[in-house]
Protein backbone atom coordinates (compact mmCIF):
# COMPACT_ATOMS: atom_id res chain seq x y z
CA UNK A 1 0.00 0.00 0.00
CA UNK A 2 2.82 2.65 0.70
CA UNK A 3 4.24 2.26 -3.04
CA UNK A 4 0.68 2.80 -4.22
CA UNK A 5 0.20 5.71 -2.16
CA UNK A 6 3.64 7.21 -3.17
CA UNK A 7 2.36 6.42 -6.58
CA UNK A 8 -0.63 8.20 -6.51
CA UNK A 9 1.08 11.09 -5.04
CA UNK A 10 3.67 11.36 -7.32
CA UNK A 11 3.36 14.54 -9.44
CA UNK A 12 1.94 14.32 -12.37
CA UNK A 13 2.54 18.16 -13.30
CA UNK A 14 1.65 21.38 -12.74
CA UNK A 15 -2.43 21.29 -13.63
CA UNK A 16 -3.02 17.54 -13.44
CA UNK A 17 -5.68 16.91 -10.93
CA UNK A 18 -4.19 14.25 -8.27
CA UNK A 19 -6.47 11.07 -8.90
CA UNK A 20 -6.33 7.50 -8.00
CA UNK A 21 -5.70 5.12 -10.98
CA UNK A 22 -8.70 3.58 -12.44
CA UNK A 23 -7.73 0.06 -12.03
CA UNK A 24 -8.44 1.12 -8.39
CA UNK A 25 -11.28 3.17 -8.66
CA UNK A 26 -13.71 0.36 -10.55
CA UNK A 27 -12.81 -2.44 -8.29
CA UNK A 28 -13.40 -0.36 -5.03
CA UNK A 29 -16.18 1.57 -6.88
CA UNK A 30 -18.38 -1.96 -7.45
CA UNK A 31 -17.59 -3.11 -4.03
CA UNK A 32 -18.69 -0.27 -2.41
CA UNK A 33 -22.15 -0.07 -4.11
CA UNK A 34 -22.69 -3.80 -3.50
CA UNK A 35 -21.95 -3.32 0.14
CA UNK A 36 -24.14 0.06 -0.65
CA UNK A 37 -27.11 -1.89 -2.05
CA UNK A 38 -27.10 -4.29 0.89
CA UNK A 39 -27.20 -2.09 3.52
CA UNK A 40 -29.98 0.15 1.91
CA UNK A 41 -31.63 -3.13 0.81
CA UNK A 42 -31.85 -4.33 4.76
CA UNK A 43 -32.57 -1.11 5.94
CA UNK A 44 -35.64 -0.89 3.89
CA UNK A 45 -36.59 -4.59 4.42
CA UNK A 46 -36.79 -3.75 8.47
CA UNK A 47 -38.67 -0.41 7.52
CA UNK A 48 -41.25 -2.25 6.14
CA UNK A 49 -41.50 -4.99 8.62
CA UNK A 50 -42.01 -2.74 11.54
CA UNK A 51 -44.62 -0.88 9.50
CA UNK A 52 -46.38 -4.09 8.67
CA UNK A 53 -46.49 -5.50 12.21
CA UNK A 54 -47.94 -2.27 13.30
CA UNK A 55 -51.12 -2.57 11.11
CA UNK A 56 -54.26 -4.40 12.61
CA UNK A 57 -54.31 -7.33 11.56
CA UNK A 58 -50.41 -7.69 10.76
CA UNK A 59 -49.79 -7.69 7.25
CA UNK A 60 -46.76 -9.83 5.39
CA UNK A 61 -43.93 -7.38 3.88
CA UNK A 62 -44.12 -6.27 0.38
CA UNK A 63 -40.98 -7.27 -0.98
CA UNK A 64 -41.61 -5.56 -4.31
CA UNK A 65 -41.71 -1.79 -2.00
CA UNK A 66 -38.51 -3.27 -0.37
CA UNK A 67 -36.85 -3.61 -3.83
CA UNK A 68 -38.51 -0.05 -5.35
CA UNK A 69 -37.04 1.41 -2.50
CA UNK A 70 -33.77 0.31 -2.71
CA UNK A 71 -33.54 0.83 -6.53
CA UNK A 72 -34.37 4.02 -6.13
CA UNK A 73 -31.73 4.85 -3.38
CA UNK A 74 -29.08 3.29 -5.95
CA UNK A 75 -30.39 5.40 -8.53
CA UNK A 76 -29.90 8.75 -6.43
CA UNK A 77 -26.47 7.04 -5.51
CA UNK A 78 -25.51 6.89 -8.88
CA UNK A 79 -26.50 10.05 -9.94
CA UNK A 80 -24.42 11.48 -7.25
CA UNK A 81 -21.23 9.30 -8.86
CA UNK A 82 -22.11 10.60 -12.23
CA UNK A 83 -22.11 14.21 -11.34
CA UNK A 84 -18.56 13.04 -9.71
CA UNK A 85 -17.48 11.50 -12.57
CA UNK A 86 -18.35 14.37 -14.95
CA UNK A 87 -16.31 17.01 -12.27
CA UNK A 88 -13.42 14.42 -12.77
CA UNK A 89 -13.46 14.70 -16.70
CA UNK A 90 -14.16 18.47 -16.40
CA UNK A 91 -11.05 19.10 -14.19
CA UNK A 92 -8.83 16.59 -16.48
CA UNK A 93 -10.32 18.70 -19.42
CA UNK A 94 -9.39 21.95 -17.38
CA UNK A 95 -5.76 20.86 -16.28
CA UNK A 96 -5.23 20.12 -20.46
CA UNK A 97 -6.07 23.82 -20.67
CA UNK A 98 -3.89 25.05 -18.87
CA UNK A 99 -1.31 23.17 -19.60
CA UNK A 100 -2.26 24.17 -23.03
CA UNK A 101 -2.13 27.87 -22.01
CA UNK A 102 0.95 27.59 -19.84
CA UNK A 103 3.30 25.94 -22.85
CA UNK A 104 2.33 28.85 -25.24
CA UNK A 105 2.95 31.32 -22.61
CA UNK A 106 6.22 29.23 -22.32
CA UNK A 107 6.84 29.74 -26.04
CA UNK A 108 5.88 33.58 -26.09
CA UNK A 109 8.24 34.33 -22.83
CA UNK A 110 11.42 32.54 -24.95
CA UNK A 111 10.31 34.17 -28.22
CA UNK A 112 10.68 37.27 -26.15
CA UNK A 113 13.79 36.36 -24.70
CA UNK A 114 15.27 35.49 -27.90
CA UNK A 115 14.15 38.95 -29.47
CA UNK A 116 15.36 40.63 -25.95
CA UNK A 117 19.10 39.23 -27.21
CA UNK A 118 18.73 40.49 -31.13
CA UNK A 119 21.16 42.49 -32.26
CA UNK A 120 19.07 45.03 -34.42
CA UNK A 121 17.28 47.83 -31.79
CA UNK A 122 14.27 46.98 -33.47
CA UNK A 123 13.38 43.36 -32.44
CA UNK A 124 14.57 44.20 -29.06
CA UNK A 125 11.84 47.04 -28.90
CA UNK A 126 9.40 44.36 -29.95
CA UNK A 127 10.81 42.11 -27.42
CA UNK A 128 10.54 44.06 -24.57
CA UNK A 129 6.79 45.12 -25.62
CA UNK A 130 6.00 41.28 -25.87
CA UNK A 131 7.80 40.61 -22.82
CA UNK A 132 5.57 43.13 -21.14
CA UNK A 133 2.27 41.81 -22.57
CA UNK A 134 3.29 38.40 -21.14
CA UNK A 135 3.82 39.83 -17.63
CA UNK A 136 0.05 41.40 -18.15
CA UNK A 137 -1.40 37.82 -19.73
CA UNK A 138 1.05 35.49 -17.25
CA UNK A 139 0.47 36.70 -13.79
CA UNK A 140 2.05 33.06 -12.18
CA UNK A 141 5.40 34.27 -13.84
CA UNK A 142 4.67 38.14 -13.76
CA UNK A 143 7.66 38.67 -11.45
CA UNK A 144 10.06 36.43 -13.58
CA UNK A 145 8.89 38.87 -16.63
CA UNK A 146 9.50 42.05 -14.47
CA UNK A 147 13.20 40.58 -13.94
CA UNK A 148 14.47 39.90 -17.43
CA UNK A 149 13.14 43.45 -17.90
CA UNK A 150 15.29 44.46 -15.37
CA UNK A 151 18.33 42.43 -16.09
CA UNK A 152 18.39 44.39 -19.70
CA UNK A 153 19.16 47.50 -17.81
CA UNK A 154 21.62 46.33 -15.62
CA UNK A 155 23.46 44.96 -18.71
CA UNK A 156 26.91 47.08 -19.72
CA UNK A 157 26.08 50.15 -20.95
CA UNK A 158 27.99 53.08 -23.21
CA UNK A 159 25.66 56.32 -22.98
CA UNK A 160 28.33 58.21 -25.01
CA UNK A 161 27.47 57.84 -28.57
CA UNK A 162 30.74 58.70 -30.01
CA UNK A 163 32.02 55.77 -27.59
CA UNK A 164 33.70 52.22 -29.51
CA UNK A 165 31.38 50.66 -27.37
CA UNK A 166 28.16 52.32 -27.79
CA UNK A 167 25.47 50.60 -29.41
CA UNK A 168 23.08 52.23 -31.88
CA UNK A 169 19.38 52.46 -31.10
CA UNK A 170 19.90 51.13 -27.40
CA UNK A 171 19.34 54.36 -25.11
CA UNK A 172 16.05 53.97 -26.90
CA UNK A 173 15.34 50.39 -26.12
CA UNK A 174 16.41 51.38 -22.20
CA UNK A 175 13.68 54.10 -22.18
CA UNK A 176 11.06 51.90 -23.66
CA UNK A 177 11.62 49.61 -20.62
CA UNK A 178 11.84 52.35 -18.02
CA UNK A 179 8.59 53.69 -19.61
CA UNK A 180 6.76 50.31 -19.81
CA UNK A 181 7.63 50.00 -16.16
CA UNK A 182 6.25 53.38 -15.70
CA UNK A 183 3.38 53.18 -17.41
CA UNK A 184 2.40 50.09 -15.26
CA UNK A 185 2.69 51.82 -11.73
CA UNK A 186 0.04 54.15 -12.41
CA UNK A 187 -2.93 52.89 -11.00
CA UNK A 188 -2.46 50.02 -8.37
CA UNK A 189 -5.81 48.61 -7.89
CA UNK A 190 -6.40 47.32 -11.55
CA UNK A 191 -5.61 43.51 -12.08
CA UNK A 192 -2.12 43.96 -14.14
CA UNK A 193 -0.61 46.37 -11.91
CA UNK A 194 3.07 46.20 -10.93
CA UNK A 195 3.33 48.44 -7.99
CA UNK A 196 3.49 45.74 -5.30
CA UNK A 197 6.58 43.57 -7.37
CA UNK A 198 9.98 44.31 -7.24
CA UNK A 199 12.37 45.90 -9.02
CA UNK A 200 16.26 45.37 -9.21
CA UNK A 201 18.59 48.11 -11.18
CA UNK A 202 21.38 47.11 -9.42
CA UNK A 203 24.54 48.49 -10.84
CA UNK A 204 22.55 49.32 -13.69
CA UNK A 205 23.41 52.91 -15.63
CA UNK A 206 21.03 55.56 -16.05
CA UNK A 207 21.47 58.53 -18.26
CA UNK A 208 17.49 59.81 -18.19
CA UNK A 209 14.03 57.77 -17.87
CA UNK A 210 10.41 58.99 -16.01
CA UNK A 211 8.62 56.99 -13.12
CA UNK A 212 6.86 59.66 -12.64
CA UNK A 213 3.26 59.47 -11.03
CA UNK A 214 4.17 56.11 -10.29
CA UNK A 215 2.75 54.53 -7.06
CA UNK A 216 5.47 52.16 -5.11
CA UNK A 217 4.60 49.24 -2.66
CA UNK A 218 7.39 46.89 -3.61
CA UNK A 219 10.97 47.40 -3.22
CA UNK A 220 12.78 49.22 -6.42
CA UNK A 221 16.44 48.55 -5.82
CA UNK A 222 19.28 50.79 -7.19
CA UNK A 223 22.17 49.81 -5.29
CA UNK A 224 25.25 50.63 -7.19
CA UNK A 225 23.36 52.33 -9.67
CA UNK A 226 25.48 54.82 -11.76
CA UNK A 227 23.50 58.53 -12.56
CA UNK A 228 25.92 60.25 -15.30
CA UNK A 229 23.42 62.38 -17.23
CA UNK A 230 19.69 62.82 -17.96
CA UNK A 231 16.82 62.88 -15.82
CA UNK A 232 15.38 60.13 -14.00
CA UNK A 233 12.07 61.71 -13.09
CA UNK A 234 9.59 60.40 -9.87
CA UNK A 235 8.12 63.89 -9.63
CA UNK A 236 4.43 63.40 -8.11
CA UNK A 237 5.33 59.44 -7.25
CA UNK A 238 3.43 58.13 -4.30
CA UNK A 239 5.14 56.18 -1.79
CA UNK A 240 2.83 54.92 0.51
CA UNK A 241 5.01 51.65 1.67
CA UNK A 242 8.31 49.51 -0.11
CA UNK A 243 11.90 50.53 -0.49
CA UNK A 244 13.61 52.40 -3.18
CA UNK A 245 17.23 51.80 -2.46
CA UNK A 246 19.79 53.71 -4.20
CA UNK A 247 22.33 52.59 -1.68
CA UNK A 248 26.15 52.99 -2.64
CA UNK A 249 24.76 54.93 -6.07
CA UNK A 250 26.91 57.12 -7.56
CA UNK A 251 25.56 60.60 -9.02
CA UNK A 252 28.36 62.23 -11.53
CA UNK A 253 26.01 64.49 -13.63
CA UNK A 254 22.36 64.29 -14.35
CA UNK A 255 18.84 64.67 -11.73
CA UNK A 256 17.13 62.29 -9.76
CA UNK A 257 13.64 63.95 -9.53
CA UNK A 258 11.08 63.82 -6.86
CA UNK A 259 9.45 66.88 -7.26
CA UNK A 260 6.35 67.19 -5.33
CA UNK A 261 6.44 63.18 -4.69
CA UNK A 262 4.75 62.33 -1.11
CA UNK A 263 6.07 59.87 1.10
CA UNK A 264 3.33 58.90 3.30
CA UNK A 265 5.33 55.43 4.87
CA UNK A 266 8.33 53.29 3.46
CA UNK A 267 11.71 54.33 2.73
CA UNK A 268 14.29 56.05 0.01
CA UNK A 269 17.78 54.73 1.04
CA UNK A 270 21.15 57.04 -0.47
CA UNK A 271 23.33 55.35 2.36
CA UNK A 272 26.88 55.80 1.66
CA UNK A 273 25.85 57.54 -1.88
CA UNK A 274 28.48 59.58 -3.75
CA UNK A 275 27.47 62.45 -4.99
CA UNK A 276 29.88 64.47 -7.14
CA UNK A 277 27.46 66.27 -9.50
CA UNK A 278 23.61 66.58 -10.26
CA UNK A 279 21.05 67.33 -8.40
CA UNK A 280 18.39 65.27 -6.37
CA UNK A 281 15.47 67.33 -6.38
CA UNK A 282 12.67 66.36 -3.73
CA UNK A 283 11.41 70.46 -4.07
CA UNK A 284 7.62 70.50 -2.81
CA UNK A 285 7.79 66.94 -1.47
CA UNK A 286 5.40 66.35 1.17
CA UNK A 287 6.55 64.18 4.06
CA UNK A 288 3.81 63.01 6.32
CA UNK A 289 5.50 59.59 7.15
CA UNK A 290 8.55 57.17 5.88
CA UNK A 291 11.89 57.91 6.01
CA UNK A 292 14.24 59.24 3.15
CA UNK A 293 18.37 57.88 4.15
CA UNK A 294 21.12 59.60 3.52
CA UNK A 295 23.63 58.00 6.25
CA UNK A 296 27.56 57.91 5.69
CA UNK A 297 26.98 59.56 2.06
CA UNK A 298 29.44 61.45 0.67
CA UNK A 299 29.14 65.35 -1.21
CA UNK A 300 31.50 66.11 -3.32
CA UNK A 301 29.93 68.20 -5.36
CA UNK A 302 25.94 68.79 -6.71
CA UNK A 303 22.69 69.88 -4.94
CA UNK A 304 20.35 67.55 -2.77
CA UNK A 305 17.08 70.32 -3.18
CA UNK A 306 14.44 70.35 -0.47
CA UNK A 307 12.95 73.55 -1.47
CA UNK A 308 9.34 74.27 -0.23
CA UNK A 309 9.21 70.76 1.19
CA UNK A 310 6.61 70.30 3.83
CA UNK A 311 7.24 67.52 7.11
CA UNK A 312 4.53 67.22 8.94
CA UNK A 313 6.08 63.69 10.08
CA UNK A 314 8.76 61.09 8.88
CA UNK A 315 12.60 61.78 9.10
CA UNK A 316 15.62 62.51 6.46
CA UNK A 317 18.25 61.17 8.33
CA UNK A 318 22.38 62.57 7.03
CA UNK A 319 23.86 61.12 9.87
CA UNK A 320 27.52 60.88 9.47
CA UNK A 321 27.25 62.10 6.10
CA UNK A 322 30.44 64.35 4.73
CA UNK A 323 30.51 67.66 3.49
CA UNK A 324 32.83 68.74 1.28
CA UNK A 325 31.38 70.80 -1.43
CA UNK A 326 27.65 70.84 -2.99
CA UNK A 327 24.66 72.20 -1.12
CA UNK A 328 21.65 70.71 0.82
CA UNK A 329 18.77 73.18 0.51
CA UNK A 330 15.57 73.42 2.59
CA UNK A 331 14.64 76.98 1.37
CA UNK A 332 11.15 77.84 2.16
CA UNK A 333 10.58 74.43 4.02
CA UNK A 334 7.61 73.86 6.16
CA UNK A 335 8.64 71.83 9.45
CA UNK A 336 5.16 71.23 11.23
CA UNK A 337 6.68 67.66 12.40
CA UNK A 338 9.04 65.10 12.01
CA UNK A 339 13.14 64.73 11.90
CA UNK A 340 15.73 66.12 9.94
CA UNK A 341 18.85 65.08 11.37
CA UNK A 342 22.57 65.83 10.50
CA UNK A 343 24.14 64.30 13.90
CA UNK A 344 28.12 63.02 13.53
CA UNK A 345 28.24 64.73 10.03
CA UNK A 346 31.35 66.56 8.68
CA UNK A 347 31.21 69.48 6.95
CA UNK A 348 34.34 70.43 5.04
CA UNK A 349 32.85 72.15 2.45
CA UNK A 350 29.52 72.98 0.94
CA UNK A 351 26.41 74.52 2.12
CA UNK A 352 23.44 73.26 4.10
CA UNK A 353 20.80 76.07 3.92
CA UNK A 354 17.27 76.25 5.65
CA UNK A 355 16.68 80.20 4.63
CA UNK A 356 12.96 81.35 5.10
CA UNK A 357 11.85 77.71 6.29
CA UNK A 358 9.28 77.62 8.68
CA UNK A 359 9.43 75.75 11.98
CA UNK A 360 6.49 75.39 14.12
CA UNK A 361 7.53 71.60 15.41
CA UNK A 362 9.97 69.02 14.81
CA UNK A 363 13.42 68.66 14.75
CA UNK A 364 16.77 69.54 13.37
CA UNK A 365 19.70 67.84 14.68
CA UNK A 366 23.37 68.97 14.34
CA UNK A 367 24.36 67.16 17.40
CA UNK A 368 28.09 66.16 17.70
CA UNK A 369 28.41 67.77 13.98
CA UNK A 370 31.92 68.71 12.63
CA UNK A 371 32.55 71.76 11.09
CA UNK A 372 36.25 72.80 9.64
CA UNK A 373 34.03 75.06 6.87
CA UNK A 374 31.25 75.30 4.82
CA UNK A 375 27.86 77.11 5.75
CA UNK A 376 24.49 76.06 7.59
CA UNK A 377 22.14 78.54 6.98
CA UNK A 378 19.15 79.28 8.66
CA UNK A 379 18.94 83.04 7.17
CA UNK A 380 15.33 84.73 7.83
CA UNK A 381 13.74 81.35 9.02
CA UNK A 382 10.64 81.74 11.31
CA UNK A 383 10.73 79.08 14.53
CA UNK A 384 7.41 79.52 15.84
CA UNK A 385 8.26 75.82 17.43
CA UNK A 386 10.34 72.84 17.43
CA UNK A 387 14.35 72.38 17.99
CA UNK A 388 17.39 72.97 15.45
CA UNK A 389 19.74 71.06 18.00
CA UNK A 390 23.63 71.54 18.01
CA UNK A 391 24.63 69.59 21.09
CA UNK A 392 28.28 68.57 21.24
CA UNK A 393 28.96 69.52 17.79
CA UNK A 394 32.39 70.87 16.80
CA UNK A 395 33.19 74.37 14.93
CA UNK A 396 36.60 74.98 14.07
CA UNK A 397 36.10 76.97 10.80
CA UNK A 398 32.63 77.85 8.77
CA UNK A 399 29.31 79.64 9.27
CA UNK A 400 26.15 78.62 10.78
CA UNK A 401 24.00 81.34 9.98
CA UNK A 402 20.33 83.22 11.90
CA UNK A 403 20.78 86.01 10.36
CA UNK A 404 17.53 87.69 10.76
CA UNK A 405 15.84 84.87 11.86
CA UNK A 406 12.90 85.49 13.70
CA UNK A 407 12.10 83.35 17.22
CA UNK A 408 8.79 83.60 18.65
CA UNK A 409 9.04 79.61 20.08
CA UNK A 410 11.03 76.63 20.01
CA UNK A 411 14.70 75.99 20.63
CA UNK A 412 18.05 76.32 19.33
CA UNK A 413 20.57 74.49 21.34
CA UNK A 414 24.39 74.73 21.52
CA UNK A 415 24.57 72.47 24.62
CA UNK A 416 28.58 71.54 24.78
CA UNK A 417 29.32 72.49 21.58
CA UNK A 418 33.48 73.21 20.97
CA UNK A 419 33.84 76.76 19.14
CA UNK A 420 37.67 76.71 17.89
CA UNK A 421 36.86 78.95 14.75
CA UNK A 422 34.01 79.79 12.43
CA UNK A 423 30.92 82.33 13.37
CA UNK A 424 27.88 81.34 14.48
CA UNK A 425 25.78 84.67 13.47
CA UNK A 426 22.38 86.10 14.54
CA UNK A 427 22.57 89.49 12.78
CA UNK A 428 19.11 91.16 12.81
CA UNK A 429 17.46 88.41 14.29
CA UNK A 430 13.87 88.63 16.55
CA UNK A 431 13.49 86.99 19.63
CA UNK A 432 9.77 87.41 21.44
CA UNK A 433 10.14 83.77 22.69
CA UNK A 434 11.76 80.94 22.61
CA UNK A 435 15.70 79.84 23.71
CA UNK A 436 19.29 80.04 22.31
CA UNK A 437 21.06 77.74 24.28
CA UNK A 438 25.24 77.63 24.90
CA UNK A 439 25.09 76.44 28.00
CA UNK A 440 28.58 74.53 28.91
CA UNK A 441 29.88 74.91 25.52
CA UNK A 442 33.32 76.36 24.99
CA UNK A 443 34.83 79.26 23.27
CA UNK A 444 38.53 79.23 21.98
CA UNK A 445 38.03 80.95 19.02
CA UNK A 446 35.24 81.89 16.46
CA UNK A 447 32.76 84.67 16.85
CA UNK A 448 28.76 84.43 17.91
CA UNK A 449 27.42 87.59 16.45
CA UNK A 450 24.32 88.96 18.01
CA UNK A 451 24.63 92.16 16.26
CA UNK A 452 21.41 94.28 15.36
CA UNK A 453 19.46 91.72 17.26
CA UNK A 454 16.16 92.38 19.35
CA UNK A 455 14.82 90.69 22.24
CA UNK A 456 11.24 91.22 23.04
CA UNK A 457 11.10 88.06 25.36
CA UNK A 458 12.89 84.69 24.70
CA UNK A 459 16.15 83.46 26.42
CA UNK A 460 19.79 83.31 25.16
CA UNK A 461 21.87 81.09 27.61
CA UNK A 462 25.42 80.73 28.18
CA UNK A 463 24.87 79.60 31.51
CA UNK A 464 28.46 77.42 32.66
CA UNK A 465 29.80 78.15 29.29
CA UNK A 466 33.73 78.29 29.06
CA UNK A 467 35.57 81.63 27.20
CA UNK A 468 39.37 81.10 26.72
CA UNK A 469 39.09 82.69 23.41
CA UNK A 470 36.68 83.86 20.85
CA UNK A 471 34.10 86.64 20.58
CA UNK A 472 30.48 87.02 21.83
CA UNK A 473 28.93 90.34 20.52
CA UNK A 474 25.38 92.33 20.86
CA UNK A 475 26.65 95.40 19.34
CA UNK A 476 23.68 97.96 18.51
CA UNK A 477 21.21 95.02 19.42
CA UNK A 478 17.89 96.08 21.57
CA UNK A 479 16.69 94.41 24.72
CA UNK A 480 13.14 95.15 25.15
CA UNK A 481 12.38 92.16 27.08
CA UNK A 482 13.72 88.91 27.20
CA UNK A 483 16.77 87.63 29.27
CA UNK A 484 20.82 87.23 27.98
CA UNK A 485 22.32 84.90 31.16
CA UNK A 486 25.88 83.88 31.95
CA UNK A 487 25.55 82.71 35.24
CA UNK A 488 28.67 80.56 36.58
CA UNK A 489 30.40 81.41 32.83
CA UNK A 490 34.25 81.28 33.06
CA UNK A 491 35.98 84.35 30.86
CA UNK A 492 40.07 83.46 30.57
CA UNK A 493 39.94 85.03 27.32
CA UNK A 494 38.16 86.79 24.40
CA UNK A 495 35.84 89.36 24.19
CA UNK A 496 31.93 89.68 24.92
CA UNK A 497 30.77 93.37 23.88
CA UNK A 498 27.91 94.87 24.15
CA UNK A 499 28.75 98.10 22.45
CA UNK A 500 25.97 100.41 21.16
CA UNK A 501 23.52 97.65 22.66
CA UNK A 502 19.69 99.83 24.23
CA UNK A 503 18.71 97.89 27.41
CA UNK A 504 15.02 99.15 27.90
CA UNK A 505 13.98 95.67 29.55
CA UNK A 506 14.87 92.48 30.41
CA UNK A 507 17.23 90.79 32.23
CA UNK A 508 21.45 90.35 31.99
CA UNK A 509 23.04 88.35 34.17
CA UNK A 510 26.89 87.65 35.27
CA UNK A 511 25.82 85.70 38.74
CA UNK A 512 28.61 83.37 39.92
CA UNK A 513 30.72 84.21 36.73
CA UNK A 514 34.83 83.80 36.67
CA UNK A 515 36.83 86.81 35.57
CA UNK A 516 40.17 85.88 34.86
CA UNK A 517 40.77 87.39 31.67
CA UNK A 518 38.45 87.91 28.92
CA UNK A 519 36.82 91.44 28.51
CA UNK A 520 33.51 92.18 28.69
CA UNK A 521 33.13 95.90 27.68
CA UNK A 522 29.60 97.69 27.37
CA UNK A 523 31.11 100.70 24.16
CA UNK A 524 32.49 103.64 25.36
CA UNK A 525 35.67 105.97 23.72
CA UNK A 526 36.01 105.18 19.95
CA UNK A 527 33.00 102.97 20.34
CA UNK A 528 29.31 103.32 21.17
CA UNK A 529 28.43 103.18 24.50
CA UNK A 530 25.32 101.48 25.23
CA UNK A 531 21.80 102.92 26.77
CA UNK A 532 20.69 101.81 30.08
CA UNK A 533 17.03 102.84 30.41
CA UNK A 534 15.60 99.73 32.02
CA UNK A 535 16.46 96.10 31.69
CA UNK A 536 17.80 94.66 34.93
CA UNK A 537 21.59 94.00 35.57
CA UNK A 538 23.12 90.98 37.89
CA UNK A 539 27.13 92.15 37.88
CA UNK A 540 28.09 89.38 39.53
CA UNK A 541 32.17 90.25 39.59
CA UNK A 542 31.54 92.23 36.77
CA UNK A 543 32.56 95.84 37.17
CA UNK A 544 29.19 97.94 36.98
CA UNK A 545 29.86 100.43 33.33
CA UNK A 546 29.22 103.93 33.26
CA UNK A 547 25.67 104.89 33.25
CA UNK A 548 24.15 101.84 33.97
Amino acid sequence: MASLRGKREAPRGRYTPNLWPVWIVAPVALIAAGSLGWVIYHYAYDHFSQAAADQKPPRPVNINDVLKATVTALTLVGAVLAGLYAYRKQRLAEGDAHRADASQLADRYTTAAEQLGHDQAAVRLAGVYALARLADDWAEQRQVCIDVLCAYLRMPYEPDPTAPEHKAGEREVRQTIIRVIRDHLQEPDVPTAWCEYNFDFTGAVFDGGSFSTSHFRGMVDFVGAEFSSGTVDFARAEFGGGTVDFHGATFSSGTVDFHGATFSSGMVDFLEARFRGGTVNFDSATFSGGLVYFARARFGGGTVDFDNAAFSGGRVLFVGAEFSSGTVDFHVARFSGGTVNFADARFSGGTVTFGDARFSSGMVDFARARFSSGTVNFHVAEFNGGTVDFDGAEFSSGMVDFARARFSSGTVNFHVAEFNGGTVDFDGAEFSSGMVDFARARFSSGTVNFHVARFSSGTVNFHVARFSGGRVTFGAAEFNGGSVTFESATFNAGTVSFAAVEFNAGTVSFNDATLSGCTVHFGGGTTPAARFSGTTFEWGPLPVPAGA
